[in-house]
């Protein structure tokens, strides 16, 4: 397959992506990563690398298409940056601690993780679990603690946080749009500090294929950055235009099913 046949796979898979995420309001790896391990796959890529590529590109994509998120949150005053401060050591700690974690791992062991976490987020999206407030924000020692577990548990999935770090400031009484902006503004670190350390671990593993730094692969990067980034707002429009509920029952459908495949 030619690099130019490449890049234009990558740029459907990042507007179907962007056009998730805005759709759903969920992280763009959920979608990504998955995806990028079946391409990688059909591309003949090493199945002892194929997981590995997906969650370090995935994270790659996330430091840009956080920025755009980041401004438009923080122009509603929609972040908490006090909260961002005190989880933002631990973040970077378990961030680096996960990509350390999925580099340990064997491809095959990874994939299987990955199909676990993706059943689970499809079951809590289709069955609409979301924690009720229980509880007041810890202080900085507990945020951060919180902080790296997200984080350790976000760079090894190759996600954004925002699947994990809503959901726990909800249950700190944080109010859901404050918690949304909030946990934008955390996935940059997350996905930073992980993206850097999938270079890191993976540079000159003997079966990564060739336009690759380290777990992230650069044609797949470069399109899904710049075609998520133009479509995440077609999937908002259409969120106004389309029983979303419904859609993302059916969304959450196929995700069971990749996340079987996964398993099996």
């Amino acid at each position: 397959m030619t690099l130019i046949l490449l890049i234009a796979l990558y740029l459907v898979l990042g507007a179907v992506a962007g056009t998730l995420a805005g759709l759903f309001g969920i992280g763009g790896g959920l979608v990504i990563v998955p995806v990028l391990i079946f391409s990688a796959e059909l591309q003949g890529f090493s199945h002892e690398v194929a997981a590995h590529l997906a969650v370090g590109t995935s994270l790659a994509t996330i430091v840009f298409t956080s920025i755009s998120s980041i401004r438009s949150h923080h122009q509603h005053k929609a972040v908490n940056w006090a909260i961002v401060r005190s989880m933002g050591v631990g973040i970077v700690v378990g961030a680096l601690l996960g990509a350390v974690t999925a580099a340990m791992l064997s491809g095959a062991s990874l994939q299987l993780i990955i199909g676990i976490f993706v059943i689970v987020m499809a079951v809590k999206m289709l069955l609409d679990i979301n924690p009720k407030p229980g509880r007041d924000l810890p202080g900085r020692v507990g945020l951060g603690v919180a902080g790296t577990g997200i984080g350790w548990a976000s760079a090894l999935f190759g996600i954004g946080g925002g699947t994990l770090t809503v959901p726990f400031l909800s249950w700190c009484n944080v109010r859901m749009q404050n918690a949304v902006g909030t946990s934008a503004a955390c996935g940059f670190p997350i996905a930073f500090a992980g993206a850097l350390a999938n270079v890191a671990t993976g540079w000159n593993h003997p079966e990564l294929p060739p336009l690759s730094a380290g777990f992230i692969y650069l044609p797949a990067f470069a399109g899904i950055v710049v075609a998520s980034m133009l479509f995440a707002s077609v999937g908002a429009s259409l969120a106004h235009r389309l029983d979303a509920r419904l859609l993302k029952k059916a969304f959450a459908i196929f995700l069971i099913l990749v996340g079987i495949r996964f398993l099996i």
